[in-house]
């Protein structure tokens, strides 16, 4: 030990820049040791990127970021997403050395019930934090959104003389980030787009969890971002802060191009026995190893969360910075108002997320004369309803602009050129359209909406659960979303899917059974400002139901309504269904109607919006006591629970096939003579 203790400072001090001040070393080396002793007493954690990476957030948190730790939510900040989450400590040391609302306290209790320090970040949670990271891949998504929100918005209110929206969306990420499919996805899709606001850092420390990077992936990182369209430059030694300066003015010099840095750092930086390798990475340093690396580093104390009130003044320059930031904002904000005062009315009330009042007015009425369509092209008409009325929504598809029929007419296309373009091609890029919706919908300003075939929502299922993990207004509009899609076979049928999504918790499903329920869908979509919604919609056509006859389409808010009763009010038997099979649902009511036997038929939308009812409207719905059948095309399972122990389900849980989708509905049993022999079933039993 005590010839590692020797040796360690002549390795060390190979990667220590000569020009840092002494008081930037030490406010680095803070932070270092505050990583170390956190993820040493939780017994838990990350603490060799923090260790590496100290001086980066000390030189964006302290000098290159415009932020203010006294208002996180000013609008014209910058943006910061640590996409390699597990170096969450990173991240809480910058914040609350920079003075954010986090205390030292905090630091101590990280990864402890109830802190504000999880072991991921968590927007939401902790003062400062941008979005939730931790899955790799989905921040560098994030922060695109981010940065085509910004773009977005600053084409939409900027006026010659007012730059009121003008900020930088700054993401880090390691290898681990850029092996993930998703960020081949999103950087594509950034580069394409010249997002010259966007600047990342990748960390590059060659080392995983396994061992050397090496050992799975070769990649030249440099190359593969250039060919998509970035601007690309080096910083060989992270701990020269002169060097991240020079990087960063180049990067913010090129404004037609996303800036990729590639940064040379060292895992575990201090440490005499664990940098540069695998074990550096996600376990504690052990306190002979934690001993050491301070030692190492020079650091004044051996006393845990030491923190010299020299290097916390030295952070806490950044106050006094973002005060001044937002405080030149505020007057230009004051000039921007008096100059275009509905402009300014506008924007505040977009950044708040409120609604325009009279919004609901704009949707649709569905007749005999427009309403017997499929539910997606209702929705479609939907969406440019909408559009008219609510500038902040901005959306399309990944591809299938014509199937999802996402588009807005007359809109015109999001690009670099025309930035405040409405209609989004995210290209085949599922995976990256759900994260990068994410960020656009953290940004504040835009409610996203990205449409792709819902068999599909496999590609991007990861972000669909972080969008409700953060409770994110995205709207995800899923067609084709049954065997009723027919011809194209089981690869695009979707079985599972319905159930999968009803799995994911604050994810609303909305399944509507014609055009009227369609445009109910999107009147909830556009209400729910606590999660994701995720309407399923068919390809096949739907009759309009007859709204004389049947129960008003208002219902679909509630999850589910008596769309048709019994005579009475007395069923005998309780009919449910989704989409399309409301339809089954109703004829095999007057099949049992014809056979002596009362039925009620329940429109079930939304198990997500019925569960949240009271007690007594479900009651008053589904009576106890009486039988239930569901039917739904699609995977049986999300129904148990709403059919009871005396209930079943018509439904399918197998793969389908390719034919006509009348054929595959006879074939598969889902009909009504399907439904009323289940009906007498559960009657006799």
């Amino acid at each position: 030990m005590s010839d590692n203790v020797l040796r360690a400072p002549v390795h060390v001090s190979r990667h220590i820049a000569v020009s840092n001040s002494a008081l930037d070393l030490l406010a680095i080396n803070t932070a270092r040791t505050l990583a170390m002793d956190a993820v040493q007493a939780a017994e838990s954690g990350h603490p060799g990127t923090p260790m590496a990476l100290a001086p980066l957030a000390f030189a964006l948190y302290t000098k290159h970021m415009r932020h203010n730790p006294a208002d996180p939510a000013w609008p014209d900040r910058d943006r910061f997403v640590l996409s390699a989450g597990h170096a969450s400590m990173l991240q809480y040391a910058a914040l609350f050395l920079s003075g954010y609302d986090l205390s030292l306290d905090d630091i101590k209790a990280f990864r402890q019930w109830g802190s504000k320090t999880p072991g991921h970040p968590e927007v939401g949670h902790t003062a400062g934090v941008e979005t939730t990271t931790g899955p790799l891949g989905q921040g560098v998504g994030n922060a695109v959104g981010m940065a085509i929100a910004e773009r977005a918005l600053a084409a939409s209110f900027n006026r010659p003389g007012h730059a009121i929206i003008n900020h930088t969306t700054w993401f880090i990420a390691g290898d681990g980030d850029l092996m993930e499919g998703i960020s081949h996805e999103a950087a594509s899709l950034a580069g394409h787009q010249q997002l010259g606001k966007l600047i990342g850092f990748f960390d590059d420390n060659r080392i995983t969890i396994d061992g050397a990077v090496d050992l799975s992936c070769r990649d030249d990182v440099a190359a593969r971002f250039a060919a998509y369209g970035w601007h690309v430059t080096h910083i060989v030694d992270v701990n020269d802060l002169a060097q991240i300066d020079r990087a960063i003015a180049e990067a913010r010099a090129e404004a037609a191009r996303p800036s990729l840095i590639i940064t040379r750092t060292h895992i575990g930086f201090g440490s005499p026995n664990r940098m540069d390798t695998a074990k550096a990475h996600g376990e504690p340093l052990g306190k002979d190893e934690l001993a050491l690396s301070k030692q190492n580093l020079g650091w004044p104390s051996t006393e845990p969360f030491h923190v010299p009130a020299e290097a916390l003044a030295h952070w806490r320059t950044a106050r006094d910075r973002g005060a001044a930031a937002q405080e030149e904002w505020r007057k230009a904000l004051i000039a921007y108002t008096k100059a275009h005062p509905e402009d300014a009315k506008e924007l505040a009330r977009r950044v708040r997320g409120d609604l325009p009042g009279g919004w609901e007015a704009a949707l649709p009425v569905f007749d005999a004369s427009n309403g017997n369509v499929a539910s997606r092209a209702a929705s479609g008409v939907v969406i440019n309803a909408l559009a008219a009325k609510l500038p902040e929504l901005i959306g399309g598809s990944a591809d299938l602009t014509g199937s999802n029929l996402t588009a807005v007419k007359g809109a015109a296309v999001a690009a670099s050129a025309t930035p405040a373009g409405r209609n989004f091609h995210f290209g085949i890029r599922e995976h990256a359209m759900g994260a990068v919706m994410n960020g656009m919908a953290l940004h504040k300003g835009c409610i996203p909406y990205g449409g792709t075939f819902l068999v599909f929502a496999d590609y991007m299922r990861p972000a669909i659960r972080l969008a409700a993990l953060m409770k994110q207004q995205v709207i995800y509009v899923f067609t084709h979303d049954s065997i009723g899609l027919g011809e194209d076979g089981p690869t695009h049928q979707p079985i599972e899917h319905l159930t999968s999504l009803r799995c994911i918790p604050n994810v609303t499903v909305i399944r509507p059974a014609d055009a009227a329920e369609t445009a109910e869908a999107w009147r909830a979509a556009i209400a729910n400002r606590t999660g994701p919604t995720a309407i399923a919609l068919t390809r096949q056509k739907l009759n309009l139901l007859d709204r004389a006859k049947y129960s008003p389409a208002s219902g679909t808010m509630r999850g589910a309504y008596v769309l048709a009763d019994a005579p009475n009010g007395k069923p005998a038997v309780v009919l449910m269904a989704s989409g399309s099979e409301v339809q089954v649902a109703l004829d095999a009511q007057a099949a049992l109607a014809a056979a002596g036997v009362p039925a009620r038929v329940v429109s079930v939308p939304s198990h997500e919006l019925f569960r949240a009812q009271d007690e007594p409207y479900r009651a008053q719905v589904l009576p106890a006591g009486v039988p239930r059948v569901a039917v739904e095309a699609a995977h049986p399972m999300s129904w148990d629970r709403l059919v009871g122990p005396r209930g079943t389900v018509v439904g399918i849980d197998h793969f389908g096939a390719s034919a006509p989708y009348q054929r595959l509905y006879s074939e598969f049993g889902v009909t009504p003579a399907a439904v009323v022999a289940a009906a007498k079933r559960v009657l006799s039993s």
